[in-house]
């Protein structure tokens, strides 16, 4: 079976520094697929190459089959690929109601986007709640939701999630990760870039590890959970 997503020798530089070096991974269908690694790693930098938001200087990525290496960022959401950058990138001065919106600028199947957008907010009920706020009054916790279900709006196949659970109270990050093993088993496969190392390999299927840069080590999440090295660097435990 071809992976949703197949990343083979991606190499990125800013200047001198070389930030992502022959890293080669996949996504398969109906999974959680978990990047970690410490600050400073690459996973960011992984995310943004993947979505056109950086053009990788060597390697290719396929999305569905298809070359999307050096596409522009709207070409790749338009094949069923959107992201969800780290701070969350809404639009402050907008309503939740506009920001939800715009995930949907590409579509034009009006009917589809309103049910898709009622299903968001069944989703999210504390958007609903505040549909005519502007986001810049939102909660993080609100604004991550707003974040998630704008992405959603564009009807990805693949959701490139980066730190969902940044500076977010431990009940909201629960909630989101619940509300994540939903969207997954409606039909999106995720991409998660999650300093949590605890939560994202609870709620993954297969899981990365990134250092300096560099692939290190991969696995199904249950296994790298149990793995002394795994468990010592990122896990907290001693």
């Amino acid at each position: 079976m071809t992976a949703l997503l197949a990343v083979e020798d991606l190499d990125v530089h800013y200047g001198g520094i070389h930030a992502l070096q022959r890293v080669s991974f996949a996504v398969d269908e109906g999974q959680i697929v978990a990047l970690i690694g410490a600050n400073g790693a690459g996973k960011t930098t992984a995310l943004r190459a993947i979505s056109g938001l950086v053009r990788p200087s060597g390697g290719r990525v396929r999305f569905a089959g298809q070359p999307i290496t050096g596409l522009p960022a709207h070409a790749i959401v338009a094949r069923g690929l959107a992201h969800v950058p780290e701070g969350r990138g809404i639009f402050a001065n907008l309503t939740v109601g506009e920001n939800l919106q715009l995930g949907a600028y590409l579509r034009g199947d009006p009917a589809a986007v309103a049910r898709d957008r009622e299903r968001a907010l069944e989703l999210f009920p504390r958007i609903r709640e505040r549909l005519d706020q502007n986001a810049g009054t939102l909660s993080g916790g609100e604004q991550q939701m707003l974040a998630i279900a704008r992405a959603l709006l564009a009807r990805p196949r693949l959701l490139l999630l980066d730190e969902p659970s940044l500076g977010l109270a431990p009940q909201i990050v629960q909630r989101i990760f619940q509300i994540l093993t939903t969207i997954v088993a409606e039909g999106t496969t995720i991409l998660l870039v999650e300093q949590n190392a605890h939560m994202a390999l609870a709620v993954a299927t297969t899981a990365h590890v990134l250092e300096v840069g560099a692939l290190v080590t991969s696995g199904p999440a249950a296994e790298l959970a149990r793995d002394d090295k795994i468990r010592r660097a990122y896990l907290g435990v001693h």
